[in-house]
């Protein structure tokens, strides 16, 4: 007898990415057992039909993902067929190795993500992910590789005999024999068990081996320039073209909040008219996608006029000539030992810089502060901006006057 099975298409509003696209999931079930996964299809939320499991509209990127998700439903099908013709029957776990062509009890660890890498470089292709993101999920498959080598002389190993020891030992080897830091450790943890949880939300294991794996996490030392320095740096006179240059770059993230790369890529169309009338920067973060709203401080303002008519901007929409981030953190190290400041001068800094001295220490509430930066977090911003003893002191100045002898 024929065993009943329905395929439909879902969309997961609960995992929307970054774009706030809707990614698009086969669900296949059979005898009360659901197979699910995703069709690396995505859509713009108000174009899903839910009760029909379709894209609406006629566009020609509309007709591309229906066609897609007929064709996967056809796969499914032959797949149906393939078990019935073996006297094989139709299970959701026949399915499933039909899926993936070949059985759970054989799926390596590092085929595993080799394959998720894979993915994830078709979904950096399609603009969904950051290259960044598949640069750190390469260098953990890289370690977990040189880990298998120096721990048990091995290749690779099985998926199901993964335990939660595996993630300790990991660990270990990197903050031993690699030196890197726990934060830095626990980010290659982190991707591990990134992978690991994708592994059994595809039923490819039966529960998670480090699920109650706690990986630490140390707030780090966010150093950030004083007032008397940020002024000592707007202040020295600089006749080398190439390092006015970058102290002028440099301030300008010191007064914009923004990263290098944000500062890189901004044009035209980010300098906006805010509700006050002045003249602001609304841009989305390049790591996030999440939007960095700041109003135009003086300084800030000024360093864009002094370069509004640069020759290397001819041509461009964009703001500013900013060289390469290697050659600005290299530059500013000359800087930095011009103006006598004891703090390795990095890009980053500026941005630290921002959300401690020129805001918070003027008062500005954090959580303008982190809508400025573009956190997802106020917990993110209160790891930037740490409250200095000469906000301490201005803070406290009316208790000072109402318990003063």
């Amino acid at each position: 007898m024929k065993t009943k099975m329905s395929v439909h298409f879902i969309g997961k509003k609960s995992r929307l990415n970054s774009h706030h696209l809707l990614p698009i999931y086969l669900r296949i079930i059979i005898e009360h057992k659901r197979f699910e996964i995703t069709t690396n299809q995505y859509v713009k939320p108000h174009l899903w039909c839910a009760s029909t499991g379709r894209v609406m509209g006629k566009s020609l990127e509309v007709i591309e993902i229906n066609n897609e998700l007929d064709a996967i439903k056809r796969l499914v099908y032959r797949y149906e067929n393939s078990l019935l013709a073996e006297n094989k029957d139709v299970t959701v776990a026949n399915i499933r190795e039909k899926w993936f062509g070949e059985d759970n009890s054989k799926r390596t660890l590092l085929q595993v993500f080799s394959n998720s890498i894979i993915e994830l470089g078709q979904l950096v292709e399609n603009g969904l992910y950051q290259k960044s993101t598949l640069t750190k999920y390469k260098t953990t498959e890289k370690h977990l590789k040189s880990f298998l080598l120096w721990k048990n002389n091995s290749q690779d190993m099985l998926l199901k005999d993964l335990s939660i020891g595996f993630a300790a030992n990991f660990q270990f080897y990197l903050e031993t024999e690699l030196t890197m830091s726990i934060n830095s450790s626990g980010k290659m943890i982190k991707n591990l068990k990134k992978i690991i949880s994708d592994c059994v939300n595809r039923e490819w294991l039966d529960k998670n081996p480090f699920l109650n794996y706690i990986v630490k996490h140390i707030d780090p030392k966010v150093p950030h320039l004083s007032a008397e320095e940020l002024h000592l740096i707007e202040n020295k006179v600089i006749f080398i073209e190439r390092l006015d240059l970058t102290r002028d770059m440099f301030l300008f993230a010191c007064y914009t909040g923004f990263a290098y790369i944000d500062v890189a890529s901004l044009t035209l169309e980010h300098l906006k008219t805010g509700q006050d009338g002045r003249p602001w920067l609304i841009k989305p973060r390049k790591k996030t996608g999440i939007s960095e709203r700041v109003p135009l401080l003086p300084p800030a303002l000024r360093i864009l006029k002094k370069y509004e008519t640069d020759l290397r901007l001819k041509n461009s929409q964009k703001l500013l000539p900013i060289p390469s981030n290697q050659k600005v953190n290299a530059y500013l190290k000359e800087l930095g030992d011009i103006c006598g400041i004891p703090t390795q001068l990095t890009y980053h800094i500026a941005r630290h810089t921002f959300a401690s001295t020129v805001t918070l220490e003027n008062g500005v509430p954090i959580d303008s502060v982190s809508k400025m930066l573009g956190h997802k977090s106020i917990k993110t911003t209160q790891i930037y901006a740490k409250v200095s003893d000469r906000k301490i002191s201005q803070d406290t100045k009316v208790l000072f006057r109402k318990f003063r002898i």
